[in-house]
């Protein structure tokens, strides 16, 4: 029998025109999806928890400012705890909680276009989609002040009264719409606008927002560094999975993806490196611009701006394609060469997976040994020290998987760290090191050092955002692609990696469209291997 899915409501979750965050409606809302999870996994139907946009799909069609619902509910369900799980959705939909019925809460709240994100609900907003961010920072390091003009380019996707960016720290100092001065407000990390005249659906609008001060980081859901992080000489200003907004404001979530032009000056002992092509450098007495354009979509935490004193090397991969590398003098004698490496790895994957997404490449070295993580940046990953060559191959990896074909909402993290997790295992089998099979039976067999806590949650299904890193999605999503590349074969195995990067290029997808894509590449239900490997947390007793 095919796949059961959890019941849950199909909801954009957005500072919308109608309520603003925070508000009881909103809180309310949370709430009641909040108990109904927490139900499901409670069922011990090891699916439900997962997924919160499958069964039950609320279908909101505008008709003379009203809004019709129809609820489908033709899912067959499998067992009896899944059919009492449809019978409580049914009795919260119509019901009354004291607050209103969720079909009220879903009127009042859920018109934007954004999924529901229950791992980091209060990122992102609704009822606009950003098409290009075009920013303009200056910076000095000596006393960390950063001057910044972010002009928004945005198509409303409702009628808009209001609407609200995410930033958190800095002053804003002024804010237009369409050259029209805006009011706005900011609560919390929300930066709300209330434009002169209400911005008509369908209709492309610019804000331009002028802000300034001493950019903050942030510790982030599992503990560690991000945002605007000070270096021994500079900066590094890296976003996964909310750092972003305390360097621009934006819609701070993966499922809006725009283009990027950034232009940052600095002084000009310094260099400026950021995603894509440098276009130019300007200097001007004692500060130099550089201007750099990301031509392609990327999610708001992929952007990335580093500063410092840096090695610049500049190459073109065995097709042409422009690879610029920022070594810190001090990690300059690494394990590997990686302004050699670089090219040698992006042609190896672009045999795999795929051509290569982005019209550049490179990476950034740093040294912030004590921050403890790389990141796959766009177009330039960024390794706080030198790294070996498993995590260049694991970061380049991921401009396929997670920069290119990102994970609709974060619960879909496996999707970018364990399809690059796997890139590792691939790249030893392929480099004289342990086989795919060798590295998957230490994992199953706990020997492999990074293999403690992958049974703790099922690798599609974190429980908190805090956990949202932790190796259930690295390890565990790896090892359910080595079961799937066996069951289906190698062949198959790479014409459905393939088929993914191509199919969802510069988009944004999720695990049940990998997993359809699966079985129709291989003409096979795959439901067990998914419920065994991808949407269980216990330890096979066997494996195959």
């Amino acid at each position: 029998m095919k796949r059961v899915y959890a019941m849950a409501l199909c909801l954009a979750l957005s500072a919308c025109d109608t309520k603003t965050p925070g508000d009881p409606v909103r809180e309310s809302h949370h709430r009641l999806l909040e108990q109904f999870r927490s139900w499901a996994r409670d069922t011990d139907e090891s699916r439900t928890a997962r997924h919160a946009q499958a069964l039950y799909t609320v279908q909101l069609a505008d008709s003379d400012d009203a809004y019709d619902v129809e609820l489908k509910t033709d899912l067959p369900a499998r067992s009896a705890k899944a059919k009492e799980l449809a019978e409580l959705f049914r009795t919260w939909w119509d019901g009354d909680d004291g607050d209103g019925t969720v079909r009220d809460l879903v009127l009042l709240d859920a018109r934007g276009t954004r999924v529901d994100d229950h791992l980091f609900p209060a990122l992102g907003n609704g009822g606009y989609d950003v098409a290009h961010y075009a920013l303009t920072l200056d910076y000095t390091p000596d006393g960390n002040h950063l001057t910044g003009t972010a002009v928004i380019t945005a198509r409303a996707t409702q009628d808009l009264s209001r609407f609200s960016l995410d930033f958190a720290g800095l002053r804003v100092r002024h804010a237009d719409i369409d050259g029209s001065d805006a009011r706005f407000s900011r609560k919390n990390n929300k930066l709300t606008f209330t434009p002169a005249r209400p911005i008509g659906k369908g209709k492309t609008f610019k804000t331009t927002v002028r802000y300034g001060g001493e950019p903050r980081m942030l510790t982030a859901s599992d503990g560690g560094d991000e945002g605007w992080i000070e270096t021994d000489d500079g900066v590094a200003a890296l976003g996964q999975p909310t750092g972003s907004m305390t360097w621009f404001p934006g819609n701070h979530h993966p499922s809006d993806k725009a283009t990027y032009d950034i232009d940052v000056t600095v002084p000009s002992e310094y260099t400026a490196v950021s995603n894509g092509t440098l276009r130019e450098t300007r200097q001007r007495g004692e500060r130099t611009t550089f201007r750099w354009r990301n031509p392609e979509p990327m999610a708001s935490h992929a952007a990335t701006v580093v500063t410092g004193v840096f090695d610049i090397s500049t190459s073109t991969t065995d097709d042409g394609l422009p690879v610029y590398t920022a070594v810190d003098p001090d990690e300059a004698d690494g394990p590997v060469d990686v302004p050699d490496l670089v090219p040698e790895v992006v042609d190896w994957a672009s045999d795999r997976f795929g051509p290569y997404p982005f019209s550049s490449t490179g990476a950034v070295v740093d040294h912030l040994p004590d921050l403890g993580y790389a990141l796959e940046t766009q177009t330039k990953p960024y390794f706080e020290e030198a790294p070996d060559a498993r995590l260049v191959v694991h970061e380049l990896a991921h401009q396929w998987f997670g920069n290119s074909v990102t994970p609709r909402a974060w619960q879909d993290m496996w999707l970018s760290e364990g399809f690059a997790t796997y890139a590792e295992w691939l790249w030893d089998e392929e480099h004289g090191h342990r086989s795919a099979q060798e590295t998957f039976d230490s994992f199953y067999d706990g020997t492999h050092p990074e293999s403690e806590g992958i049974w703790d949650f099922p690798a599609a299904d974190p429980p908190t955002a805090t956990r949202v890193s932790d190796p259930p999605v690295y390890g565990k999503g790896a090892m359910t692609l080595h079961q799937l590349r066996k069951a289906v074969g190698e062949d198959t195995f790479f014409a459905v990696l393939r088929t993914w990067t191509r199919e969802h290029r510069h988009g944004n997808a999720d695990t049940e469209q990998f997993i359809a894509l699966c079985e129709k590449e291989s003409g096979q239900d795959l439901s067990d291997l998914f419920e065994t490997w991808l949407f269980s947390a216990d330890r096979p007793d066997a494996i195959g």
